[in-house]
């Protein structure tokens, strides 16, 4: 079973238009309402293809009362803990080429006798799992060593904690040797300071990051595919989308892939690559089931350190890995 904590959870309202004109008066071609939040979707995905899986949800005023009904409504098994704040709604505008523009709310602060009761609800509703994911952007005044925390709780049980995060949260996590990372190409740059123009440059990244101690990166580049860094080898995949609708969540469903096809390994590869890019070809939020998932379209190879990438990202300036911003 794979138990998913989403701190940071939200309300996905995406919007689809024919092109974004500032200032002026845009009608919509269509509009989509879906829980959100990494783990959550992460949750969801597994759900759609039948994988056991339980989501910690923490939850607050009207919109977050609308978020567990609409995850009730899917079937998803979760836990609840209501807080005293309002759970945020995001805006995606989403484009015909696959242009995404996404408009994010901070969140809810959490109190610190909030924190601790998702905590051990975590602990309480993980007892039966194989990993806990712990993922999305940190709501304000919560710590950033909190993922951190969460990996050396779990260590001593046997338990994977896999983090998808970012910034400082990511940074301190690192310290804590989560079983897996899975940045993307941005947080990759900004966690290592290496320029990315090339897989070589991914695999010198993830490199870092597990020196740093991750025991396994989880590399996703957008169109370019994915690269997996581990103990046991390196791979590169792809899986082409020709039609893209939206990104968002696609890398959610990557994750859900790769932990629903062993957690290591190319076949785990694989699987991440084929629901990354059947997430790519869904509307909105969507996650897609087992129609919706083509394995045929993905390949695997070994990397070419000079294949470039299609999207080359140099980083902002970045404390190094495993300490965080002061």
């Amino acid at each position: 079973m794979i138990l998913t904590l989403t701190l940071n959870p939200s309300l996905d309202r995406t919007i689809e238009i024919g092109a974004l004109d500032r200032g002026a008066v845009i009608r919509a071609a269509a509009a989509h309402l879906d829980p959100g939040g990494k783990g959550v979707n992460v949750s969801r995905v597994l759900l759609a293809n039948a994988v056991a899986s339980r989501a910690v949800v923490p939850f607050g005023g009207d919109e977050g009362r609308q978020l567990v009904r609409l995850l009730a409504a899917e079937g998803l098994d979760m836990v609840t803990v209501p807080v005293t704040g309002t759970t945020r709604s995001n805006v995606t505008l989403a484009e015909p080429d696959g242009t995404i523009t996404k408009i994010n709310e901070p969140g809810t602060a959490l109190s610190p006798g909030e924190l601790d009761t998702i905590a051990d609800a975590v602990l309480d509703a993980a007892h039966s799992a194989d990993w806990v994911v712990a993922s999305g952007s940190l709501p304000p005044e919560v710590p950033a060593d909190v993922y951190a925390k969460l990996c050396r709780r779990f260590a001593g049980a046997g338990i994977h904690v896999a983090v998808d995060t970012s910034g400082p949260a990511l940074a301190c996590a690192l310290g804590a040797a989560p079983a897996l990372v899975k940045p993307n190409l941005e947080e990759l740059a900004a966690a290592t300071g290496v320029p990315i123009r090339r897989v070589g440059d991914v695999v010198e990244a993830a490199g870092k990051l597990r020196a740093a101690g991750a025991r396994t990166v989880l590399a996703s580049l957008g169109a370019d595919g994915a690269v997996l860094v581990e103990e046991g080898g390196v791979w590169y995949g792809r899986a082409p989308v020709g039609e893209p609708r939206s990104s968002v969540g696609a890398g959610d469903a990557m994750l859900a892939g790769f932990l629903a096809g062993g957690g290591h390994g190319p076949d785990a590869l694989a699987r991440a690559l084929a629901w990354g890019a059947a997430a790519v070809r869904l509307p909105g939020s969507r996650m897609p089931g087992p129609s919706d998932i083509d394995p045929t379209a993905v390949t695997i190879d070994p990397p070419d350190p000079e294949r470039p990438l299609a999207s080359p990202l140099l980083p902002p300036t970045a404390p190094p890995p495993g300490r965080a911003n002061r």
